[in-house]
């Protein structure tokens, strides 16, 4: 039952950021923007399992790699200007992901210790 709980409010969230991009991309923009997930994510964990130390790495490890994620941008902040398609832009973020993954999974291996 948990399971579906978390799939109704994670897809009433999402699909409510759809629908408000449709409407006013500027706020959606900033709502999307927030830590949704993590937000939903953390609240759900500890409704589910009520261990405070969990949420708590959870969290840190949040913390480290949120700056890391925003290498996924890189390539659509350059492609106005290297004349970069979508596509390339979407693959070549991703493949920024899988290597601050790595960055990440370092740092936090350091600062858990």
């Amino acid at each position: 039952m948990p399971f579906v709980i978390n799939l109704i409010v994670s897809a009433s969230v999402i699909s409510f950021c759809v629908w408000l991009a449709a409407k006013s991309p500027s706020i959606a923009g900033f709502v999307i923007s927030l830590p949704i997930s993590t937000l939903l994510v953390l609240a759900l964990n500890q409704w589910q399992h009520g261990e405070t130390g969990n949420g708590v790495v959870l969290a840190k490890s949040i913390f480290v790699a949120i700056p890391m994620t925003l290498v996924f941008f890189i390539p659509f902040l350059l492609s106005d200007r290297w004349k970069i398609p979508f596509w390339v832009c979407y693959g070549s973020g991703m493949g920024l992901l899988v290597a601050a993954y790595f960055v990440h999974k370092y740092i936090f291996s350091m600062i858990s210790k």
